[in-house]
C-alpha cells in the first residue's frame, strides 16, 4: 500500500512566465568540454569548422537556450586576445585554474560560430581576476561594436564583419573564492565590478550585467558578500550569480534526495539580501538571480583532481562524473526548484554541457551518448511552457541528516492557457515507498492526458554508458490517468515524472 501525495493546482495561482533562459548551460575551457567535446576537427562527424555535429544535435535535443562561456575558474586568468585571429599565430597558455594547457584553437569567434549552429544565446564572462575595466571594454568592443573602430575592424579582418551582439555579460567568476586567480575581498570586487559595469554601459547601455554572488551558500561570507557588492553596484547590474553543486555523501541517500531544499533556501536568501539592499537604497528595480552554475558534482572523486607538478596537459580527462538514476532524480528536482522561483531567477546555466559533469558524453573519435541527467533537462525544457504555477503539496515526510525533515515529494507545474497545455513535474524523493498521486484539475476545464513518463530504475545506482546508453531513460507510466477531473497514478520511490495534459478537443 502506498502513501499519497496531493497536489493543489489552479490556473489562477501564477508565479511568473516560464523563462527560456532557465534552460541555459555552460561551456568552459576545462577538461574535455571544448576539445574532443564540442570541437574535434578530426572526428568523422566534424563539420567544416571542426565542430562535432553529433554533439550539436544532442545540444539542440537537450533544449539548451543559452550557454555561458569561457568560464568558470578558467576565465580569471584568460586573455581573450589569445583566442582570436589566425589559429597558427595563437599562443598556448597555462591554465592555472585546472593545471592544464590551452592551445587557444577555440576562442570567442569560434564559440560564437558554434552558438549560432546550436541555436543558443551566448553569455560571456570577462576576466576581473587578473584584468579589469580595460579588458572588459576591449572584449565588448571586439564582440559587439559595428565596424569603424580598431577592435571591431580587427574582428572584421578575422572574418566576422557583423557584430556578435552578445547581451549577457558576467562580471568575473566566483571572486569570493580563495581558489580563484585574482581572488578579491567583497569591497575590492564591488569596486572593480562597478567600474567595469559603468564603463560597459557607456559603450552600450542595454547590456544585461551579472555581478558575482557567493560561490556557494556555505561560504563564511555568504550574504554579507552579496550585500556589500550590491550596495555599490546596484544601479549598474541586473543580476547576481548563485552557484550550487550537490552529491551523495557517505551513502546518505536521504539528504541527497532532499538537495532541492537547499537550493530553495539559497535562492530565498539571495533574494532577501538583494531586496534588503533595494530597500536601503530606496530603489525601484529588483535585482534578479542568475543561477549560472548548478548540477550534481562528486567533487571528492579522483575524476575531479586536476593534474599537478610538471604535467600541464591539453584537454585532460577531468570532472567526468558518471551519473546514475538517483542523480537524475535529484537533478530533475533542482530544475523544479529553479522553475518554482521563476519570479526571481531570470537565468540559469547547467554546469556543464559536454564531458565535464555533463549530460552529454563523448568518446574522442567515437560515439556521443546521453547521461541519465539528459532526460529530465530535455523534457522540462521542451514542455515547461506558459506560466509557472504555485503548486501546493501535501505528502509524507522523511528524516534526513542535513535538513531534518523533508517532504517525500516535490512538484511544479506550468500552464499555457492559449494552447490549453498543462505540464506537471513531480518527484518521489522517498527511498523505499511508492507514492499515490492525487491532483484535482477540475479548475482547468476538460483535460485529457497526453503523456505520462517516469524516470526510475530498480537500482538507483544504474547508469548509462557508451555501450548501454539507454539503461536509464524515461518510460511510459501507464498508471497515470484522469478520473472525474482528478489526476491519479503511482510514483515509484526515487523517481522523476512528467505528466502532460491538454484541453480536450471539441
Amino acid at each position: 500500500m502506498s502513501s499519497q501525495v496531493t497536489l493543489t493546482l489552479n490556473p489562477a495561482f501564477r508565479v511568473a512566465p516560464v523563462r527560456r533562459r532557465t534552460f541555459g548551460a555552460f561551456v568552459e575551457h576545462l577538461g574535455r568540454c571544448v576539445y574532443t567535446g564540442i570541437f574535434e576537427p578530426d572526428h568523422p562527424e566534424a563539420d567544416e569548422d571542426g565542430f562535432r555535429t553529433d554533439v550539436l544535435a544532442l545540444t539542440r535535443e537537450l533544449g539548451v537556450s543559452s550557454v555561458r562561456y569561457p568560464g568558470g575558474n578558467f576565465v580569471s586568468g584568460y586573455k581573450w586576445e589569445d583566442g582570436v585571429g589566425p589559429v597558427e599565430d595563437r599562443p598556448a597558455r597555462h591554465d592555472l585554474a585546472w593545471h592544464s594547457t590551452d592551445p587557444n584553437t577555440v576562442g570567442l569567434d569560434e564559440f560564437m560560430a558554434w552558438a549560432k549552429k546550436a541555436d543558443v544565446e551566448p553569455m560571456y564572462a570577462i576576466n576581473l581576476g587578473t584584468r579589469g575595466v580595460e579588458e572588459a571594454l576591449d572584449v565588448l568592443q571586439y564582440a559587439n561594436a559595428p565596424e569603424g573602430i580598431a577592435l571591431s575592424d580587427q574582428r572584421a579582418a578575422n572574418g566576422h564583419p557583423e557584430s556578435h551582439g552578445i547581451r549577457m555579460w558576467c562580471l568575473g567568476n566566483e571572486m569570493d573564492g580563495p581558489w580563484q586567480t585574482g581572488h578579491k575581498t567583497a569591497e575590492e570586487y564591488a569596486r572593480i565590478a562597478t567600474e567595469a559595469a559603468r564603463a560597459m554601459r557607456q559603450e552600450d547601455p542595454d547590456l544585461e550585467l551579472i555581478a558575482c554572488g557567493s560561490s556557494s551558500s556555505s561560504m563564511e561570507t555568504f550574504a554579507a558578500w552579496e550585500s556589500t557588492v550590491l550596495t555599490e553596484a546596484y544601479d549598474h547590474v541586473d543580476m547576481i550569480s548563485a552557484h550550487a553543486y550537490y552529491a551523495e555523501k557517505d551513502g546518505d541517500q536521504a539528504s541527497f534526495l532532499a538537495s532541492a531544499d537547499d537550493m530553495d533556501h539559497f535562492i530565498d536568501a539571495v533574494v532577501a539580501t538583494a531586496d534588503h539592499v533595494r530597500a536601503k537604497l530606496k530603489r525601484e528595480k529588483h535585482i534578479m538571480v542568475s543561477f549560472d552554475e548548478w548540477n550534481v558534482w562528486y567533487q571528492h572523486r579522483a575524476e575531479s583532481r586536476p593534474p599537478s607538478g610538471d604535467d600541464w596537459p591539453v584537454a585532460p580527462v577531468l570532472l567526468e562524473d558518471t551519473y546514475n538514476a538517483m542523480d537524475a532524480v535529484v537533478f530533475g528536482n533542482l530544475l523544479i526548484s529553479l522553475l518554482r522561483h521563476s519570479d526571481r531567477v531570470a537565468s540559469a546555466s547547467l554546469a556543464q554541457l559536454v564531458n565535464v559533469i555533463a549530460p552529454i558524453m563523448t568518446e574522442p573519435g567515437g560515439a556521443a551518448w546521453k547521461q541519465t541527467t539528459f532526460h529530465p533537462f530535455a523534457l522540462t525544457s521542451q514542455h515547461a511552457r506558459g506560466e509557472v504555477l504555485d503548486v501546493r503539496l501535501a505528502a509524507p515526510t522523511f528524516e534526513n541528516a542535513r535538513f531534518g525533515t523533508s517532504s517525500a515529494a516535490d512538484a511544479v507545474a506550468t500552464w499555457d492557457e492559449e494552447d490549453g497545455a498543462l505540464s506537471v513535474f513531480v518527484v518521489n524523493r522517498g527511498t523505499t515507498e511508492e507514492l499515490s498521486l492525487d491532483a484535482d484539475l477540475s479548475s482547468f476545464g476538460d483535460l485529457e492526458v497526453v503523456e505520462a513518463v517516469t524516470l526510475h530504475h530498480e537500482d538507483p545506482y544504474a547508469a548509462n554508458t557508451k555501450d548501454a546508453p539507454e539503461t536509464v531513460a524515461p518510460q511510459a507510466n501507464d498508471s497515470v490517468r484522469l478520473e472525474d477531473g482528478r489526476l491519479v497514478g503511482a510514483l515509484p520511490a526515487i523517481s522523476w515524472s512528467l505528466v502532460r495534459l491538454a484541453r480536450r478537443s471539441a
